[in-house]
Order: structure tokens, then C-alpha cells, then sequence
């Protein structure tokens, strides 16, 4: 068995030319115009192709999209403060502030100043808490993207068991939040895993979808994978590869090669979770522009 490749590319443009038309609806029947105002503190190079990403793909399908950036040494109030302007600010209907943030500045504190009717991010609290009760507004990008992944390659989460291998509050926690409600598209028997836990193969191996979220370079081996499991790989790690051009190259969480020869379906890095993390921010300031404009927002 060699398995399908979900190629996360192609779904994410499927939902932008879908958000394409609810924009387009969204300009001509409210006069509204959803934006995304991005907020970047500090000059690291991965955080700012990940911001690049995110406004550039709102532009494209119509959107407004602004990235204020703060230096390096900006504190933790000049922060703050930047956030609270933007909450006012009625020109963006999304606001996501780009981690990690310097040493030094309480991401917690910054995040919860968001205006959670802003928080595309999914991340305040208030946020979490409506997801726990299992009435979510906003979801994290990442956990939601993993969701379409599924749904959109006819792999409908009901009834299935989901090994999520991490347990990060970005991805894992929300995640099995999300699949575990009594709801379409979820339904999902979950078993949360990390890297303390005891006999991780043996729970792994019973995984009809495997997900796997612990930045580990390949650490999945296909001796943990159920033969025909869907696996799902959020990792992204950079290592040293001579016959690489830069000497670097990309991998996952998952040892790629040897799973696939294995799994039924398993998505590649790059090309497939990352461009459906940036398509669902982007979908979360659309639904964020249509609650402004009613029940008829959409």
C-alpha cells in the first residue's frame, strides 16, 4: 500500500475562492470590507513569511489586511496598547498577534487583550472556554484546517478513533475539543498521547486517523501506524540535508518515506497542513465580518 498524498495546497485554495464570494457578497450587501490587521513584534525570519502569508492571501481574495510592526524592544505595554487601538479599530474585523513573542513579554497577558469578537486566532480564553462548552465561535487555524483536511478527502471524523500525539494548547487540546463534540463533521473517539506517555506504539497502532503534533523530526516511524490509518503530520522542522541546495531541507513529525508505504492517506510537509492554517485564519476574519453584519451576513 502506498498512501494517498492530501494535498493541503490545493484544498486551501478551494476554501479561498469559496471565501472569495462570501467577501464579494459581503462588499455588496453591507458595504463591508473584512480585514485582518496582524500585529509583529521583533524581526524573526519565520514570523514574518508566516504574517506575509496570512495578509497577502487576504488581498488577494479582496480583503483589507495590515501588519503593524513593533521592534524588537518594544515592552510589554507599547504591546498592549498597540492591541487595544486595534480592537477600537472598526476597519479590521480579525486581529492575530504573531508568536512567539520576544523573552520577556507575557504572551498570555498580550493575548487576552484581544477583543475575543476579534480573536481569529482562537486563542483568549473566552475563545477556549466557548469551545470547551462545545459552542465555538473562533477555533484555532490549525486544529480547524485538520478538520476540512479530513472532511474535504471524505474521511468524516464520526465514529472514528483519532490518536492526537501532543498537547499543545495551539493545536492538540483544541483539536480533540473540536472532533470529540456532538456535532456534524466531528463525533470522533479521541485518545490524546505526548512524548511521557507509556507504550506510546501500542495506542498509536490503534488510530484509524493519526495526528501527530510534537516537533520531533520524524519521530513517527511506521512501525506505530496502523496499516490503512489517514495520518496527519502539523510537524515542521528544518534539518541539515547536503544534497539540498541550501543545505537545509523541511520535514515533518513523521517519518514520511517509510509511513506512507503504510497509511491510506498522509499529508506531506510542506504543502499540507501550513496552507490550511493560513486559509482558516483567513476564513475566521470573514465569519468575523459577517457577525458584524447580522444574521444576513452571510
Amino acid at each position: 500500500m502506498t498512501a494517498k498524498i492530501i494535498d493541503g495546497k490545493r484544498i486551501a485554495s478551494e476554501i479561498l475562492s469559496e471565501l472569495t464570494e462570501r467577501v464579494a457578497r459581503l462588499k455588496e450587501t453591507h458595504g463591508i470590507t473584512p480585514g485582518l490587521a496582524a500585529v509583529l513584534v521583533g524581526d524573526d525570519p519565520g514570523s514574518q513569511v508566516y504574517v506575509r502569508n496570512k495578509t497577502r492571501t487576504c488581498q488577494n481574495i479582496g480583503m483589507a489586511a495590515e501588519t503593524i510592526n513593533l521592534p524588537q524592544t518594544a515592552s510589554q505595554k507599547e504591546i498592549v496598547a498597540t492591541v487595544q487601538d486595534l480592537n477600537r479599530d472598526a476597519r479590521f474585523h480579525g486581529i492575530l498577534v504573531q508568536l512567539p513573542l520576544p523573552d520577556g513579554i507575557d504572551e498570555s497577558a498580550v493575548l487576552q487583550t484581544v477583543d475575543p469578537d476579534k480573536d481569529v486566532d482562537g486563542l483568549h480564553p473566552v475563545s477556549m472556554g466557548r469551545l470547551m462548552a462545545g459552542h465555538p465561535v473562533f477555533v484555532p487555524a490549525t486544529p480547524l484546517g485538520i478538520q476540512q483536511l479530513l472532511l474535504r478527502t471524505g474521511c468524516d471524523p464520526e465514529g472514528k478513533h483519532i490518536v492526537i500525539l501532543g498537547r499543545s494548547t495551539i493545536v492538540s487540546k483544541p483539536l480533540a475539543l473540536l472532533l470529540v463534540r456532538k456535532e456534524p463533521g466531528a463525533n470522533a473517539t479521541i485518545t490524546m498521547c505526548h512524548t511521557r506517555t507509556r507504550n506510546l506504539a501500542e495506542l498509536t497502532r490503534q488510530a484509524d486517523v493519526l495526528v501527530v503534533s510534537t516537533g520531533r523530526p520524524r519521530w513517527v516511524t511506521a512501525d506505530m501506524v496502523k496499516d490503512g490509518a489517514v495520518v496527519i503530520d502539523v510537524g515542521i522542522n528544518r534539518i541539515e540535508d547536503s544534497t539540498a541546495k541550501r543545505g537545509t531541507r523541511l520535514v515533518g513529525d513523521v517519518d514520511f518515506e517509510g509511513v506512507r508505504e503504510k497509511a491510506s492517506a498522509i499529508t506531506p510537509v510542506p504543502g499540507g497542513v501550513g496552507p490550511m492554517t493560513v486559509a482558516m485564519v483567513v476564513s475566521s476574519t470573514v465569519q468575523a465580518a459577517e457577525r458584524t453584519a447580522g444574521p444576513t451576513g452571510r
